[in-house]
Order: C-alpha cells, then structure tokens, then sequence
C-alpha cells in the first residue's frame, strides 16, 4: 500500500485549507468557490459543496477516531471511509464565494462516527448543511 498523501489531491483542487483541527472531532475549512466548479448560472455546482463538506466530516472523524480509544491523537492510526451521505443546497454560492465549513462528530465509537457539517459564505450565512456515517477501520 502506497503511502498518505496529506493533503490528499481532492483537498487541493478544491482549494481547501484546514483552519482549526484543535479539538478531537471537530474541525473548521475554509474554500474559495473556483470558477472551474461552477455551472451554466455561474454558481458553484452542488457536487463540490458537497466535496467540501465530505473532506472535513472526514477529517473531523478521524480526529476523532484517534481519541476513542483514549489514547493521545497520534496513538490510534485509521482510516474512515463514507458509508451515505445527505446534502442540502440552502442558498446559492455565486463564484469568487469564501466559503467556511465546521464539521463536527455528533455520536460515534470504535467503528463509526456520526458527523454534521454546515458551511457558510462570508456574510455567515447559511449556504449548505451535510451528514454522514464514517466505518472506521486501523491503518498500519
């Protein structure tokens, strides 16, 4: 098996930038809505909000992951992988949009965890809301 690339490809053609990982199970992204993923109407199509909402729900469930066992963050080695997902369009993001999304771990334990994500344009207002389930499994 090859070994992570950290920040993986998807986050970087997103443009995603990690703003806080402080708290286990909870982080906070920022992303600029490109051109390149907007539609006809020029507004960010929904399959890239969607992308952002899945990278830091999933990045919130593995900081999470690492401490259900008790142990410090770098103890428990894991990898989460989007078992469903839910998301709904709230408002339309018109390109050049700084977006912000708080992904958080509502429930979970040693094999899944249960994540919220909402994410708002500069003004704060709410652009988008997102759930999933995460399977968490070890990683050498």
């Amino acid at each position: 098996m090859s070994p992570l690339q950290v920040p993986p490809n998807c986050d970087l053609t997103l443009g995603m930038v990690c703003l806080d990982k402080s708290e286990p199970g909870r982080t906070v992204w920022s992303m600029r809505a490109d051109e390149r993923f907007a539609n006809t109407a020029g507004i960010l199509q929904g399959g890239f909000l969607g992308a952002f909402a899945d990278s830091a729900m999933g990045a919130s469930a593995v900081t999470f992951a690492r401490r259900a066992a008790g142990g410090s963050a770098e103890s428990r080695k894991v990898h989460v992988a989007n078992a469903e997902m839910k998301t709904s369009f709230l408002r339309p993001v018109p390109v050049g949009s700084d977006l912000t999304c708080e992904a958080v771990v509502v429930s979970g334990g040693e094999r899944v965890a249960f994540c919220e994500a909402t994410i708002t344009d500069e003004q704060g207002r709410l652009v988008g809301r997102a759930s999933s389930t995460y399977v968490i499994s070890p990683r050498p």
